[in-house]
């Protein structure tokens, strides 16, 4: 009697609930880290009765109920060389354009996807109630919102960063936050600040002056029905949610408006597995010593690792009373050591939950500086590209660990770094600290998502999340029209005043010569 009686307030309370959303999810990164990050998400939403078509390419190796993938190869065509561009030493302007450049190439490629055309372009053919989309600049995608008449929500896997911040209106102060960037700047000096500046300013007018009105005509060229009362510019400003992969105690704390909304950590399983055998004895191996997980993400690969930083990795673990897992795709590597164990695929957050893993030493992505945290595991970073340097600072700053320069280390420091962070005790402290406050939330990241998602759709996009600020131009949203103004008139009543005092200055100074003049006069005629 009493389920029947729940079932029913469940009824009158959350009406939303009672049909299953058909929605879009749009993850094309060509890293695995973005999907992998997001994919517990659409696989919870599914299991709740929800329609998924998953836009990605990394399509299902087993399939699950009410996910339906679209896979997208062609999205791999240009990885490589970005790996390559953002890897080697470019000026600002440059480093920005390749970046840009391969995420709107990525949104070209979607575009010309057969199954895209033939699944969700085809006019009758589809009709979704909710589209979700990785917000990296895939500004182009926003047409689908108006084409499905359906809120967006995006996912940021990095953070959000300042061009988030302009299309929702959200506060991004240049004067004390960074958005993610393989450019790394002291904002506590004055010299950091002017560097910051200028390096936002660049990305800005190349998003602005050359990518903005590219994807406007790709949207225009897909949609040109809808884009003549529909500006994509306008389409952007309505972003109903923004699940940011980040939580104030994984990096610094800021200001956001009502609809960005953290969940950093949501990928992350709340129940770690056992190992496999062959792992659990390799661990259990080590003894006192412990053992130190080594990875550096799915994007560092054996074509992209010279020879010269293989043998100094292999010479420091080698000379280590620790055990190393190494997750490395090439599993032949020469002379390894026999206390360290190379294999293609690890489960990291398996491995970093066990209590005799000392040390992680990482690449500093997203995804894994979470995973540490989350497991009161140090770090030793390695950043290469993008938000990792931003990462390791953090890092850095925060007592977690230490970071090493990988193009230019040698074996010798490698090893003193490894040995400074088992043996300070400090460092594992602080680690344990961490986890702890990251963990105290009141809701678990991913159900976080879950819910807000559920918002959106009982909500019809929730309009009334969105702040004004985010129709604003630059000059309107930070009021320096307003401010000119005032200075103006300031000006111009300074101007006045000193007009009005040389004046009377000039008035004074002549009758005062005048009466010098006319009194000499007199005192000639006497």
């Amino acid at each position: 009697m009493w389920a029947s009686g729940l079932f029913y307030l469940l009824i009158l309370l959350f009406p939303g609930f009672l049909y299953g959303a058909r929605i879009l999810a749009l993850f094309p990164v060509p890293s695995q880290s973005h999907y992998y990050h997001v994919l517990p998400y659409l696989k919870n939403l599914a299991s709740l009765g929800h329609e998924i078509t998953s836009v990605s390419p990394f399509p299902s190796e087993e399939p699950v109920n009410n996910i339906y993938d679209i896979y997208v190869p062609e999205v791999f065509n240009s990885f490589d060389e970005l790996l390559k561009t953002m890897t080697t030493p470019k000026n600002t302007w440059e480093f920005f354009d390749a970046t840009n450049e391969f995420v709107y190439n990525i949104t070209k490629d979607v575009f010309n996807n057969d199954g895209v055309r033939r699944e969700i372009l085809r006019p009758g053919k589809a009709q979704f109630d909710l589209i979700i989309v990785d917000i990296w600049k895939y500004d182009a995608f926003y047409g689908l919102a108006a084409y499905f008449e359906a809120p967006i929500i995006g996912l940021a896997p990095c953070g959000t960063d300042w061009k988030i911040d302009e299309m929702l209106g959200s506060p991004s102060p240049m004067s004390y936050l960074q958005s993610p960037s393989s450019y790394l700047y002291d904002l506590d000096t004055f010299g950091g600040r002017m560097a910051h500046f200028v390096e936002r300013s660049i990305s800005w007018f190349n998003w602005h002056w050359r990518y903005e009105q590219k994807h406007e005509a790709l949207y225009k060229k897909y949609f040109p029905k809808i884009a003549e009362t529909n500006p994509l510019s306008e389409i952007s400003q309505n972003i109903a949610l923004v699940l940011v992969n980040q939580h104030f105690t994984l990096g610094p704390p800021r200001p956001y408006v009502p609809n960005v909304i953290e969940v950093g950590g949501m990928h992350i399983d709340q129940q770690p597995k056992a190992l496999t055998q062959e792992l659990e004895d390799f661990i259990q191996g080590a003894g006192e010593h412990g053992v130190i997980y080594f990875s550096l993400g799915t994007n560092v690969r054996t074509k992209n690792m010279v020879e010269d930083r293989k043998r100094i990795l292999i010479e420091a673990f080698g000379s280590l009373p620790q055990r190393i897992l190494w997750k490395f795709e090439d599993e032949e590597l020469q002379d390894i050591p026999s206390n360290v164990l190379v294999r293609k695929w690890l489960p990291q957050q398996d491995i970093l939950a066990h209590p005799k893993v000392k040390l992680f030493i990482t690449h500093g992505g997203m995804q894994s500086t979470i995973e540490s945290i989350h497991y009161g595991k140090p770090m030793l970073g390695l950043p290469f590209f993008y938000d990792q340097f931003t990462n390791v600072d953090y890092i850095k700053k925060q007592g977690l660990g230490l970071a090493l320069n990988y193009h230019d280390m040698t074996s010798d420091e490698l090893k003193d770094t490894i040995l400074q962070l088992l043996t300070e005790k400090r460092f594992e402290v602080t680690a344990r600290i961490a986890g702890a406050r990251y963990r105290d939330q009141p809701m678990k990241p991913l159900e976080t998502a879950v819910w807000w998602t559920h918002y959106v759709l009982r909500h019809k996009g929730a309009p009334h999340m969105r702040v004004a600020g985010r129709k604003l131009n630059f000059f309107t949203h930070h009021s320096l029209d307003v401010l000119g103004t005032v200075l103006l008139a300031i000006i111009v009543v300074l101007a006045i005043v000193l007009i009005i005092v040389f004046s009377v200055c000039k008035i004074s100074k002549n009758i005062l010569t005048r009466l010098v003049v006319k009194k000499r006069r007199k005192q000639k005629v006497r």
